[in-house]
């Protein structure tokens, strides 16, 4: 089942309470995941995008300079990540060691002239690992 975003028809930018409550448990590791990016990453800039939000909701897209590094969507009580990862970088997150569930994704993702875009959900602390390997694997290539 797909997991919809949070704020589909929402007219307007979630507001930091807004993205919380719906986020609900998960708003954690939200706040804790956007915290390690900048800290450890430098991809400090956050920019909210509502590409047709009444069909799509919203996003909040991690940059580094210009470069988008990450999309975070906030669902219900979890949050989407995605990722355009180019040839090299997906060449190099087939060979490390992820979880199964990660290489499965990898293998399924549709792939655009801009590259493939990988969609995985946060769920819980362990998912954040992924993530993180996935995220410097990106900045890599």
């Amino acid at each position: 089942m797909e997991v919809l975003n949070a704020f589909v028809g929402k007219t307007g930018q979630p507001s930091p309470e807004e993205v919380a409550t719906a986020l609900g448990p998960a708003a954690g590791l939200w706040s804790e995941l956007i915290a390690w990016m900048a800290e450890k990453l430098g991809v400090a800039i956050q920019e909210w995008k509502g590409i047709c939000p009444r069909k799509y909701g919203w996003s909040l897209t991690l940059k580094l300079k210009k470069r988008t590094i990450v999309y975070l969507g906030p669902c219900i009580g979890c949050f989407r990540v995605a990722f355009t990862l180019g040839d090299k970088a997906v060449a190099e997150a087939r060979a490390a060691r992820l979880p199964r569930k990660i290489h499965q994704a990898l293998a399924e993702a549709p792939r655009y002239p801009e590259g493939t875009g990988l969609r995985l959900v946060v769920k819980k602390a362990a998912d954040l690992a992924a993530i993180r390997k996935l995220a410097e694997i990106k900045l890599a290539h």
